[in-house]
């Protein structure tokens, strides 16, 4: 992944409403929520849903299906995974896990 790409995800994820968004489309698993459900979920007006699903679809970690007049919000697990990969991947890789925890005990 690109630093690039990671860093306009974590963006669109760090705002309040925007995260609220994300964590109620992981919850719902790969069945996804339509928007009117996320909209009655999180009590916020139709247009900041748009507005805030849109920043989501930009980056990559939601995506949409229309079915017949009903889109359904999905959160894009594959982009998702890479973009936990890619935090944790250097975890420790210039200070050593093993000697930091043994070092605790």
């Amino acid at each position: 992944m690109m630093i690039e790409q990671a860093a306009k995800q974590l963006e669109a994820l760090g705002n309040t409403t925007r995260l609220q968004v994300y964590r109620t489309l992981v919850r719902a698993g790969e069945a996804g929520l339509p928007v009117g459900q996320i909209q009655e979920r999180l009590g916020i007006p139709a247009s900041t849903l748009s507005h805030h699903l849109q920043r989501l679809l930009l980056t990559g970690l939601v995506t949409q299906e229309r079915r017949a007049t009903t889109l359904i919000c999905r959160a894009n697990y594959p982009v998702m995974n890479d973009l936990l990969g890619f935090l944790a991947d250097e975890c420790c890789a210039d200070a050593g896990c093993g000697s930091q925890t043994d070092a605790a005990a």
